[in-house]
């Protein structure tokens, strides 16, 4: 795992943060059980690597002004149009703690759906877990493939691996599979 350096910054003003966003830093802050709050800024375009390669739930070695912190990204702030990042909380990993942490789910198997003219209606994106760092998945995979027309895949049907406990609500619909409504049809135009 790679390590990226990061500056402690001082919290003046917004306009502040503004410019180290231009000048290519992401500001941010690391919290964790032992810790004070500590705002920091971090290199854009290193951050965006490390995530490109851990995910946006992965760990995150970070060296701050030469103290060394194990992290777990809590959560990311993103500009809706050009998708950069614009905030980032990091949370500190002590040895052998759980955390509680959200990952998203990738809905594997859809091929078939769309052929045969039918809808997988996903309500949500995201489940919560509870683990230790070194078992945090980059997401949960859910096989949509055997679904039949009408039926729903609730929490409790995810499977993962024991490492992990589900902690959301286990009744919870994740999707289901429907047909498309007269609402979403377009009218057909009569040429007579």
């Amino acid at each position: 795992m790679e390590e990226i350096n990061a500056n402690i910054r001082e919290r003046k003003s917004n306009h502040d943060v503004r410019r180290e966003r231009r000048k290519g830093f992401v500001p941010g802050v690391l919290y964790g059980r032992n810790i004070k709050n500590i705002l920091f800024e971090i290199g854009s375009m290193e951050l965006t690597k490390d995530i490109a390669r851990n995910g946006e739930h992965g760990i995150i070695e970070v060296n701050l002004n030469g103290e060394k912190h194990k992290t777990v990204i809590k959560e990311i702030q993103k500009d809706f149009v050009s998708h950069k990042i614009l905030h980032i909380d990091l949370q500190e990993l002590s040895q052998n703690t759980k955390i509680d942490i959200e990952v998203p789910i990738n809905f594997s198997g859809t091929e078939n759906i769309s052929k045969n003219n039918e809808i997988l209606q996903k309500t949500k994106s995201k489940i919560k877990i509870r683990c230790e760092a070194e078992n945090i998945p980059s997401n949960v995979n859910l096989d949509v493939s055997k679904l039949k027309l009408g039926e729903c895949i609730r929490i409790r049907d995810v499977e993962v691996s024991s490492e992990i406990s589900i902690i959301d609500d286990l009744n919870a619909v994740v999707a289901s599979l429907t047909v498309p409504t007269a609402a979403n049809i377009p009218d057909e135009i009569d040429e007579e």
